[in-house]
């Protein structure tokens, strides 16, 4: 019975360790191909109803809108390149969704990536993945008055759009 018991947390354990390997490689697959401007192998590791949300407060791009707005970029052999500084996964054993936090080194400094995966017939794929800025605490205050008029505009379109 021991033996049994044992042998099912290993098999759990294993299962759990190989998703997380598994999500690590499509992430950094995913973050690879942006930099080589490689635009299938960074689509192919999406899922066809992936969601991109992006640094700007409009961008909320679902993933033909977004492949149209990357596409040029990717045309002239230069998108971005992001590399991990580090990265949290959770995976629930035998689940089809996973889901990460990392932070990455970019061009803009520091941001933080957030996203869910999920498990298809193909293996993992980015299904939702959210990119913002990372700001230090001491510096909020003089960003959000950089900001200012930009989110007064936003706040009122997107009222005036909620009536």
């Amino acid at each position: 019975m021991r033996f049994l018991l044992l042998s099912f947390l290993l098999c759990n354990y294993c299962f759990s360790q190989q998703d997380i390997t598994d999500i690590t490689t499509v992430v950094e697959k995913w973050h690879s191909a942006a930099a080589n401007a490689d635009f299938d192998t960074y689509f192919n590791s999406m899922t066809e109803d992936a969601i991109f949300i992006g640094t700007d407060a409009t961008e909320n791009w679902k993933n033909d809108e977004f492949k149209a707005f990357c596409k040029p970029y990717f045309d002239k052999g230069k998108a971005w390149s992001f590399s991990t500084l580090d990265r949290n996964i959770y995976v629930k054993d035998k689940a089809k969704l996973a889901w990460f936090d990392e932070l990455l080194d970019t061009q803009m400094g520091i941001c933080r990536g957030s996203g869910v995966l999920e498990k298809t017939t193909v293996g993992w794929k980015i299904k939702h993945y959210v990119l913002s800025i990372a700001i230090p605490n001491e510096n909020v205050k003089e960003i959000t008055e950089l900001k200012k008029e930009f989110d007064t505009n936003l706040i009122e379109k997107l009222k005036a759009h909620q009536k």
